[in-house]
Order: structure tokens, then C-alpha cells, then sequence
């Protein structure tokens, strides 16, 4: 895999090579000053070089060979680096991991189409619907993450719900308390199936970014955000949480029982993940 040094060093040997055949072809095509340039191109077409003189043409056959071989290093380059880019970042602890027991919350997971996961281009995700076992409550968790942060922008419920079929309704910012106590700022949406459908959403989520949480988007669509993650680092991340039911209860009720769990499935400000000390992964998990 190619380090960020490696590609800057690569890079300005081909920008070094490409400014020395340019800088070549000016003097002997555009002379400033006519009469010495012309002097001076005369006396270097007729240098001798070994038996004979080179010829123009030869000069011209090898300005094309080196911009034909930087072209070539720049494909070879570019194409490795977009294998290192396309190429998952794996997390320490792997969401299929998380618990599917969390307080009255018992989960089941649901798989999502495989177009789907194409487009929303996550490095990894969890959905996971959760029935309480003290009340007919249920909530669908789907937790996203990408170490690739510039990928996450535009997948918001406001944008997904509504591609999908959804009226959007409303969309309000509230805060919410973990189990931990613990408060966090989150987005709550509201939607419903088109006429003659009465079916009704409430969609709440938030995101963590590098181990903050936070509702607004803003805080990672900065241009410092969409260079590529050439080094695969899990710690340089965003993920969204989104949890969704028929109730405004039962997904602030989800949201407080598992916010402090979903964190401690992502690196913290430190880089830490807190997951790696307590959960012990099977072998049908690590797969």
C-alpha cells in the first residue's frame, strides 16, 4: 500500500520531469530573444554527439518519450491509488459484534440489498431491528460508518427517506441524554407514505465524527474532509446513526439505551476503542 509520502514523492518527480521536457521545448520553439536563440539552437543541433549529430527529429522522438512515460507512472500511480481509496477500512471490532440485547431491546438483523450498499459506499454498517420485551415498541437502528468521511455527504433522511417514496414533513433539533448521562445534540425527521398510504415515520439520527457527536453535517464537509484516507486510518472517520419507528417515543427510548454503546464501537478523540476491552469476537464474527 502506498503511503502519503511515497505519492507526494512520486508526484513531484513527474511534475520534475514534465517542467524539464516543457522548459526544453520552449527554448528551441518560442525563442524570446531571436537572433541569440537562433544562434544558440544552430550550434546545439550541430553538437556532435559521439560519431555524428543528432538530428531535430530526434530531439522531438525524445521530448514524446517523456511525456508518454510520465503519462504512464501518472495512470499507474493513479490507478493504485484508487484501489488503496476503494479498498474497505476495517474497524478494530466489527459492528456485527454489537450487542443484540440491550436493556428491554431485543434485535434481529435485516439485510439490506446489495444496490443499496453500493450506493451509500460505507466501509461498514449495521441494520438491526429492535423489539422491546416490555411493551410492543420496536425501532430500526442502522449505523453507518466510513473512513472515506466525503462519502457520507448527501446521506441524510432528508435525501434517502425521500428517494425512497417518503413525504417529507418536518425536521427539528433536539437533544437527547445517554444512559451514561451524557446529552447529545440529534436531528429528529418526520414522514409519511404518499395518499391513499396513512403510514407515518419518525426517523431520528446524529452522526460521531473522530469520536464527537454531533447533528450537523457541516461539521464534516469542509474541504480538509474530502482528500482521500490514503494511509486506511479507522480513527479519521463519520458515522451516522439513524434510528427509526412509527413512535417519537421509541426512538428517543432506543437512542438513550444504546448512544453510549455505539460509541464504543469507534475510535474516540484519542483513537481508542473502548469495544476492544470487553468484547471477545467468535469466529463466525471476525469472518
Amino acid at each position: 500500500m502506498f503511503t502519503a509520502q511515497m505519492v507526494i514523492l512520486l508526484r513531484f518527480k513527474d511534475g520534475l520531469l514534465i517542467l524539464a521536457t516543457t522548459l526544453e521545448l520552449y527554448l528551441l520553439m518560442y525563442p524570446i530573444r531571436r537572433k541569440r536563440l537562433a544562434k544558440g539552437a544552430g550550434v546545439f543541433y550541430s553538437m556532435p554527439f559521439g560519431t555524428g549529430k543528432m538530428p531535430v527529429f530526434l530531439v522531438w522522438i525524445l521530448a514524446v518519450l517523456l511525456l508518454v512515460s510520465s503519462g504512464i507512472t501518472y495512470r499507474v500511480l493513479a490507478s493504485r491509488l484508487k484501489l488503496v481509496v476503494d479498498t474497505p477500512v476495517e474497524l478494530p471490532v466489527p459492528l456485527s459484534a454489537f450487542p443484540k440485547k440491550i436493556g428491554q431491546w431485543i434485535g434481529k438483523d435485516v439485510p439490506i440489498p446489495q444496490n443499496i450498499q453500493n450506493v451509500a459506499g460505507n466501509d461498514a454498517f449495521l441494520n438491526r431491528l429492535f423489539m422491546s420485551n416490555i411493551s410492543n415498541d420496536w425501532a430500526n437502528v442502522y449505523i453507518a460508518y466510513t473512513a472515506h468521511p466525503r462519502t457520507m455527504l448527501g446521506h441524510r433522511p432528508q435525501i434517502c427517506y425521500v428517494a425512497g417514496g417518503w413525504v417529507h414533513d418536518s425536521t427539528e433539533q433536539t437533544d437527547e441524554t445517554s444512559s451514561a448521562g451524557r446529552e447529545f445534540s440529534c436531528l429528529l425527521h418526520r414522514f409519511h407514505r404518499p395518499a391513499p398510504e396513512t403510514e407515518g415515520m419518525v426517523v431520528l439520527n446524529f452522526y460521531i465524527v473522530n469520536g464527537r457527536l454531533t447533528s450537523d453535517e457541516k461539521v464534516f464537509s469542509g474541504v480538509g474532509w474530502r482528500t482521500p484516507n490514503i494511509d486506511g486510518n479507522p480513527a479519521r472517520y463519520v458515522t451516522q446513526v439513524q434510528i427509526s419507528s412509527v413512535v417519537e417515543n421509541s426512538v428517543r427510548s432506543a437512542a438513550r439505551d444504546i448512544a453510549e454503546l455505539v460509541l464504543d464501537y469507534f475510535p474516540d478523540e484519542n483513537g481508542k476503542v473502548r469495544a476492544v476491552e470487553y468484547v471477545e469476537l467468535s469466529s463466525d464474527v471476525k469472518k
